[in-house]
């Protein structure tokens, strides 16, 4: 049974998904010495923000599978490493994007009416009403900076308060800010009209000090920000003398340059409102993340295609009109090789019919993974699939059309040996059912379920043949399930297609060639994911 590793809280929901099909185990993910030694034996680990998965865990790691982060940041995940190793990395990208947005605006107006301050006092037994005076929000510009799923989120909220919404984020398009009702401005500018700053970026080589001691002079006096996305996009320092000098009227953070961290210039400041990294602490936050990532893991070690898998190159959300052609895909790619007989010099994965109307790039990973089941000893993953391509100088590419004149869509593996031969494999769902069928194998149409264990022999078309396979299938005890012979005209050269209850032994096989005079024969068997 394989061993998911939980090194951190996780929803109990979470943990109830996985604890039927896996041996769930637990270890103290912050104890370095603790984890070192529990993940040797694990084929998934899930972690939160505290433990670090660097080359060191990978690499004592030797059965990892996939490595999933119940949050949507990745800052304590080594995912180039995780990469090479094959590992699948996965997080839980919406999870708690409701409650960040939520938080981000939490502060800002309790930063605005000065709450916290406020509530202090008058536990302190002080009514100074006087004391306390706060701003509005309303007919005040706020600037976005990162209009990405939570930045959107939070543009929404602010809106509703009556606000004016401009927005910094290079990577998107003036078009689609308008959409939103959005104006899109560069940070110059964003600095020098917003009343309120909002941050919601992760962190990147790029954005890390986005916010220093320059952009604060920059900004309109007065000014509150907020950070509740990732620490040190702000430099502390420099936002505490800000608003030490008043630039800056008041402040909300949420996240730290070090975390945890009890000790900042910030904290002795009274107009700013901090928290310990509570944008996604709410019980909904944790049960999506926890369910999340249970369905997550639950995918990648069955090794089904994993949506949120990070550090796939076909990754994000796959239409349900392209799922149920990834298995296809895959057995088409296995097929290709055992077919070819070895690692073909180019491949190209051409999808045609209706499907092509949604991003099919998935199935060319999903062919590509088939094609290299059966080459390497590690196990192939939708993360190592394209690795081992460029490794082996494997040129792959990907062909569209909505043209497909015989089947409502139609996905084709084809190849060129390394002597030219030309190979190819072809294959559709049939149906409501979405029955996989393979259609045909190079020119020669088939009909045939691409069952677990199937041989194929190519030969020159004469009497007798059929019934000679049957005899030496039936002297070694191997049972056919269902037999085809297709051939482009009579006497000509013919494709044997058998399915059959049991692989075929290479003596066997060797020796059917032999006796009807295969120019080819192969015997391939299917992986059942």
């Amino acid at each position: 049974m394989p061993v998911v590793l939980v090194a951190e809280e996780l929803s109990p929901a979470g943990l109830e998904l996985l604890s039927g099909e896996f041996e769930v185990r637990h270890v103290d993910g912050a104890d370095r010495a603790a984890l070192l030694a529990a993940v040797p034996g694990a084929h998934a680990l899930i972690v939160r923000s505290a433990t670090r998965v660097d080359a060191e865990v990978l690499a004592a790691a030797r059965s990892l599978k996939v490595v999933a982060r119940a949050g949507i940041g990745l800052d304590n995940v080594d995912v180039a490493t995780a990469t090479t190793r094959g590992v699948m990395v996965v997080n839980a990208p919406l999870s708690n994007i409701v409650s960040a947005a939520e938080h981000a605006v939490a502060l800002l107006v309790a930063v605005a009416r000065r709450i916290p301050s406020a509530h202090a006092a008058l536990r302190a037994g002080e009514w100074k009403r006087s004391k306390y005076v706060g701003v509005e929000l309303v007919d005040k510009t706020a600037g976005v900076v990162g209009l990405g799923r939570i930045g959107v989120l939070v543009a929404q909220r602010l809106s509703a308060f009556g606000m004016r919404i401009v927005a910094y984020d290079p990577y998107v398009s003036v078009a689609r800010a308008a959409q939103m009702g959005v104006h899109l401005v560069d940070l110059d500018e964003l600095l020098r009209i917003s009343d309120v700053i909002t941050i919601h970026l992760p962190k990147t080589p790029e954005t890390l000090g986005l916010i220093g001691k320059d952009e604060l002079e920059r900004v309109k006096p007065g000014v509150i920000i907020v950070n509740d996305a990732r620490g040190g996009l702000i430099d502390e320092a420099a936002l505490a003398d800000a608003v030490r000098d008043g630039r800056v009227g008041g402040a909300g953070i949420d996240v730290f340059a070090t975390e945890p961290t009890t000790s900042s210039p910030l904290f002795e400041l009274d107009n700013v409102v901090v928290t310990p990294h509570l944008g996604a602490s709410t019980q909904e936050a944790q049960d999506k993340a926890g369910l999340a990532v249970a369905r997550s893991v639950r995918l990648a070690l069955r090794g089904e295609f994993v949506p949120d898998a990070v550090n796939v190159q076909a990754g994000g959300v796959v239409a349900e009109d392209v799922r149920p052609g990834l298995p296809l895909a895959e057995k088409l790619g296995q097929l290709f090789t055992g077919i070819a007989g070895g690692l073909a010099a180019a491949i190209t994965v051409e999808v045609r019919g209706e499907i092509v109307a949604y991003d099919v790039s998935v199935l060319q990973l999903a062919a590509l993974k088939g094609v290299f089941t059966d080459v390497v000893e590690e196990a192939v993953t939708y993360v190592n699939a394209p690795l081992l391509a460029r490794e082996r100088g494997l040129d792959v590419a990907l062909e569209t059309s909505e043209e497909s004149p015989d089947y409502r869509n139609l996905v084709t593996v084809r190849g060129v040996l390394a002597d030219g031969t030309p190979v190819s494999v072809s294959g559709t769902l049939i149906g409501p059912r979405q029955v996989e069928k393979v259609t045909a194998i190079d020119d020669f149409e088939v009909d045939l379920r691409p069952q677990a264990h199937l041989a194929f022999f190519r030969y020159s078309d004469r009497p007798g043949v059929v019934g000679a396979v049957g005899a030496l299938l039936g002297e070694a005890q191997i049972n056919i399930a269902s037999a085809q012979v297709s051939r482009r005209k009579a006497g000509g050269e013919a494709l044997m297609s058998l399915s059959l209850d049991d692989a075929v032994p290479q003596d066997v096989l060797a020796e059917i060639a032999t006796i009807i005079g295969a120019s080819a024969a192969r015997s391939v068997s299917l992986s059942d994911e």
